[in-house]
């Protein structure tokens, strides 16, 4: 593995996790929007991730790793879909978007869980920019061994 392909590596890392955050961002802003393009609340959204050589059998990586050549490969969003549980029910006779009963179908986000997805999400890029940074330092090291 080649140093130019661990940096990919850290970079697909970071990619994901910015896009993970930026799509936590949204579900914590829209976390009481009742009406949406669609015509209901807001239904909280979650990214999916999958490694980028999940394609690969294993068989392929035990003969690889055998001679030597691995090809390691980061993650890939593989999407970003609906989250299914149900909405929440408030009573709340006074909101505009209330049913004959008074009740108001709110988003299912829970600002508390995005809260911590949030962190996980930020410790993921902190870790890759970490390894990404090691890999620059290792690199400059072996420039100066060569001086």
């Amino acid at each position: 593995m080649g140093i130019f392909n661990a940096i990919n590596i850290s970079a697909t890392g970071l990619s994901a996790e910015r896009l993970r955050m930026d799509v936590i961002s949204k579900n914590i802003a829209n976390a009481n929007t009742t009406r949406t393009a669609n015509g209901g609340p807001y239904r909280r959204q979650v990214v999916t991730f999958a490694t980028s050589d999940n394609k690969t059998p294993f068989s392929k990586f035990l003969n690889d790793a055998t001679k030597k050549n691995v090809k390691l490969k980061g993650v890939e969003v593989t999407g970003i879909i609906d989250d299914k549980t149900p909405l929440k029910q408030v009573y709340d006779p006074g909101h505009p978007d209330a049913n004959e009963e008074g009740y108001v179908l709110m988003p299912n986000v829970d600002t508390i869980t995005e809260m911590t997805n949030m962190i996980t999400a930020t410790r993921a890029y902190e870790a890759n920019v970490t390894a990404m940074n090691t890999i620059k330092s290792m690199a400059m090291k072996a420039l100066e061994i060569g001086r």
